[in-house]
């Protein structure tokens, strides 16, 4: 509860009218992972989550819903939700941090490192993450790439099912953002 609370304080930070046009939102924002393992590949997308970046900061704060990730079987998203993610406990993945060296009039495809704290399972782990930033139309899109271990967000995989969950998760991320404003 305390992590919600201090995500909806950032949020109501990047809304304060003096640095509004400073602030990109995205509410469609893509994030998908994937697991492989022989005996069966999952993978998921989740198409409904939110972001917001302050420019004039260099900051951004995402937040989803873990039980909107869509499996190709319904069993699988049934498994992750209610026996890995346990998202009735924790219902949403956040991520706070900075764009290091970002810098919003470049016009050009900038790679850089975003930095900060990202929360799976009530878990939260210092990461770093290579992000692609591009401005298109005045607005920003962010793409990127990166891995996470179970192990690292406590989450618990009965022995007899390892062989089926790969102990590496790779996660992709696309977010389009838009001028925000209220």
């Amino acid at each position: 509860m305390n992590k919600l609370i201090i995500l909806i304080f950032l949020l109501i930070n990047f809304t304060d009218d003096d640095t509004k046009s400073d602030q990109f939102i995205t509410r469609q924002g893509q994030v998908s992972f994937f697991s492989y393992t022989s005996v069966e590949d999952i993978e998921a997308k989740n198409n409904q989550v939110l972001s917001i970046i302050d420019i004039s900061k260099n900051e951004i704060a995402v937040s989803m819903l873990m039980n909107a990730f869509v499996f190709k079987k319904s069993l699988m998203h049934e498994h992750f939700n209610e026996s890995y993610i346990e998202s009735d406990l924790y219902p949403k993945a956040t991520f706070e941090g900075n764009i290091i060296d970002f810098d919003p009039s470049e016009t050009d495809t900038q790679t850089r490192m975003v930095k900060g704290k990202l929360t799976i399972h009530g878990i939260t782990k210092e990461v770093e993450i290579k992000t692609t930033i591009e401005q298109v139309n005045g607005s920003f899109v962010l793409n990127g790439d990166f891995e996470v271990t179970v192990k690292d967000f406590d989450i618990k995989i009965p022995p007899i099912l390892a062989p089926n969950i790969a102990k590496v998760i790779s996660i992709k991320f696309k977010f389009e953002y838009q001028h925000y404003e209220k």
